[in-house]
């Protein structure tokens, strides 16, 4: 191989190196059902199993009222606890029919993190919440705006754990050109965006 080439292969192969690094903080990790710190919400659907027992294992919604009905176990409140959390206190209420009950928890359809977007957009609807997403990113999954769509009056109406109605009017045109980037919201679940 000829110096000239060796060195343009090498300078090549160093800036491709270069490129590849990263340049910023890793992004948060989604949450999953599956995670740990998952913590299982009104409208999941909820797969319990517990070994060697048919009788005892089913799939289950969890209720507007929080809670879940089992065969033996009974009314058990699911909403706000983990997977993990809910598995021990089935196996405990289990554990008056059976000797060490082994009880596994799987959420398998989530169906309480979503946002809603209704408007002048072109998708409007209920969408899933199940990593961290952005006004922008929201806007985006709901196909974009239409012709008519007031950018900016959009609206973003969020309800606190005490159910108080907090509403945030939005410019879209104020985040795109930087000047109010603060309220390209990060969105909570239940969260409804207006685009009038």
């Amino acid at each position: 191989m000829r110096p000239a080439a060796a060195l343009a292969l090498g300078l090549g192969l160093g800036l491709s190196l270069w490129a590849a690094k990263p340049t910023g903080k890793p992004a948060p990790a989604p949450q999953k059902p599956h995670a740990r710190n998952y913590v299982i919400g009104i409208g999941d659907v909820l797969d319990v199993d517990v070994w060697q027992s048919k009788e005892a294992s089913k799939v289950v919604p969890v209720r507007p009222d929080g809670e879940i009905s089992l065969p033996l176990a009974g009314e058990i409140r699911a909403n706000g606890r983990t997977p993990a959390r809910l598995q021990q206190r089935i196996a405990a209420k289990l554990s008056r029919f059976m000797d060490h009950p082994s009880v596994t928890v799987i959420v398998q359809q989530v169906g309480s993190r979503f946002f809603s977007i209704m408007g002048q957009v072109q998708k409007p609807g209920q969408f899933p919440l199940l990593t961290p997403t952005w006004l922008l990113q929201a806007l985006a999954e709901a196909g974009g705006f239409t012709p008519f769509a007031n950018r900016g009056g959009i609206l973003l109406i969020r309800v606190t754990a005490k159910g108080q109605q907090l509403r945030y009017k939005v410019n879209y045109n104020d985040i795109i050109n930087g000047s109010k980037p603060f309220e390209n919201f990060r969105l909570k679940p239940g969260d409804t965006i207006v685009v009038p």
